[in-house]
């Protein structure tokens, strides 16, 4: 068994480099096949007349074949008729005292071949060899003239019957002819009781002929097959050019460059594809300048509606903090109204800024400022943000993250900023209930998902939930005091780290926002750590297990 092992460990290093040639020649094909329209047209065309031509030529020489044997065997049975009519007539000749194997030796000489000059009947069948058969009797041994030992059995039993048949067999003659041959055979009547006549014809000349045909018909189906393939190779030519250079034209008009067209030549099909991809590039064209040109006064616009609004709003917040500095010597509805206009002002920069970033985004010019760290530093930043909120609102966080670190390049601000709305979400939607935020992470990518047992999501809404200004329930007070754009830039925002944002939620289940980013800038997250649909419905843990790490787990209950 060792040396067994031995020998196949040696076959296989010396076969491997062939296997790696074969596979890299297998390779090699199919990349031309799948890349190349003019190499599939040919190999199909050829395919398809080899198979026709094939086909074709079985038919032909199958119809050439019967007609040749039919017209041999009507000649052989005529001469069959004139042969048995001649021996008949030389046994019943004058010479019947002779002796028995005489009169078959005298009988069968009178049975020759048809010349060249001969009739046409006798000249159709063809040279034959005669042969005389007398079988046994109780008073005489079998006498035979000629090649009997080339008569098949099966066509004697015939013939013993009294009928006229005919059989293929391959026979051997001292001329050295070695091959197919027709055999016919009947029983005769005179002076010799049981006589039976055969006459071998054989096939040379018609296999000859055969040979010939078959020949011809090859030379012609390769020729033919050429001749095809040449022809489709200029017809597909035709088309495959034409369509190479529109190829050609649209990856570099992909790339920017507007002016490519494609030149146009005749009326026929492919000018008029040419005509109209001209066309749709012109139209193209315009559109895209007049995208850019959108574009650019949508970042003018947002330049300088930030500035312009921002100037204002500076000035209105510096006297709003200075009279609600002052509150406690004004009335008291006056004092209440200088608190109204500082939340109301802090909302609105609130709401400035988040349309300033919706339309950055809008516009494409939001960029991300990535670096590597641990995402554990975003969630805790998250968390101590929304922390006064959910102490005013008497709702618990339980915060669930590995013990150790989990590396990922992002934009910081930007995931804090997504973790914030989300929680500032869940919050709003818990109705004190615990909130859970967990951190996970594999090779691939890092999941942060955001759990409530609040109201929940009726079916259809977890796609809503990130439209602009939607609410669930419009009747719902907002303790965040959101803009109702939050968990739209929050997608934005993971879409340009080429991450996901996706929710679920049921009626009385609460909702779940999941959060999947790519450990590395520029991969794309083909799956999650963690599961969007929480396993199993029950009330979140009250703790979280030993061996996870567990930052600002309980949030203190209200305290005046």
């Amino acid at each position: 068994m060792l040396g067994l092992s031995r020998l196949q460990r040696r076959v296989d290093r010396a076969l491997a480099p062939f296997m790696r040639w074969f596979q890299n020649l297998g390779g090699s094909m199919g990349r031309a096949w799948r890349r190349s329209l003019q190499l599939r047209v040919v190999v199909s065309t050829l395919t398809l007349s080899l198979i026709v031509i094939s086909v074709l030529g079985v038919v032909l020489t199958s119809q050439i074949t019967d007609r040749l044997l039919e017209a041999k065997i009507n000649a052989a049975i005529e001469e069959l008729d004139r042969a048995r009519n001649a021996v008949e007539a030389k046994l019943a000749g004058p010479d019947v005292l002779d002796a028995p194997e005489a009169r078959l030796e005298s009988a069968r000489a009178a049975l020759t071949s048809p010349s060249p000059d001969g009739s046409q009947e006798s000249s159709a069948a063809g040279t034959f060899e005669p042969v005389l058969i007398v079988p046994a009797s109780a008073t005489s041994p079998a006498l035979t003239s000629g090649p009997a030992n080339q008569i098949p059995q099966a066509l004697r039993d015939f013939v013993k019957a009294g009928q006229i048949t005919r059989q293929y067999a391959t026979v051997s003659d001292p001329d050295g002819y070695n091959g197919r041959a027709l055999i016919v055979g009947t029983p005769t009547v005179g002076e010799v009781d049981g006589l039976e006549l055969y006459l071998i014809y054989p096939l040379a000349s018609e296999e000859r002929i055969l040979t010939l045909i078959r020949g011809t018909m090859l030379i012609g189906g390769v020729v033919l097959l050429v001749l095809l393939v040449a022809i489709s190779m200029l017809v597909s030519r035709q088309v495959v050019i034409p369509t190479r250079s529109a190829a050609r034209i649209a990856v570099r008009f992909a790339d920017g460059r507007l002016k490519e067209r494609m030149p146009v030549r005749g009326e026929d099909d492919m000018a008029r594809l040419a005509m109209s991809f001209n066309q749709m590039a012109e139209s193209l064209s315009k559109q895209i300048t007049q995208l850019e040109e959108f574009g650019n006064l949508q970042k003018r616009f947002t330049s300088d509606v930030s500035h312009e609004l921002r100037t204002p709003l500076t000035t209105v917040r510096m006297a709003a903090d200075l009279i609600y500095d002052d509150k406690d010597e004004l009335s008291p509805s006056l004092g209440r109204a200088s608190e109204l206009l500082v939340n109301e002002l802090d909302r609105f920069e609130s709401l400035l800024g988040d349309l300033l970033e919706i339309s950055r985004h809008d516009a494409g010019v939001a960029e991300l400022s990535v670096e590597l760290l641990d995402l554990r530093m975003c969630v805790n930043a998250a968390v101590a943000t929304v922390r006064q909120l959910a102490i005013d609102s008497s709702t618990e966080l339980i915060v669930d993250v590995p013990p150790q670190g989990v590396m990922v390049a992002v934009d910081p601000r930007r995931v804090e900023r997504i973790l914030r709305n989300l929680l500032a979400n869940a919050i709003d939607h818990s109705e004190g209930k615990p909130v859970l935020i967990r951190l996970r992470a594999n090779d691939n990518a890092a999941a942060i998902i955001v759990r409530d047992q609040g109201v929940g999501l009726r079916p259809g809404e977890e796609k809503l939930v990130f439209n602009r200004f939607w609410r669930a329930d419009p009747s719902r007070v907002r303790r965040s005091g959101g803009t109702g754009l939050g968990l739209a830039i929050s997608v934005e925002d993971a879409h340009l780290h080429d991450g996901k944002l996706e929710a679920w939620g049921e009626p009385g289940q609460g909702s779940v926002f999941r959060l999947t980013l790519p450990r590395q800038r520029g991969r794309k997250v083909l799956g999650s750590p963690l599961p969007l649909k929480p396993p199993v419905r029950r009330p979140l843990p009250a703790a979280i297990d030993a061996d996870q790490q567990t930052l600002d787990v309980r949030i203190p209950e209200h305290h005046s």
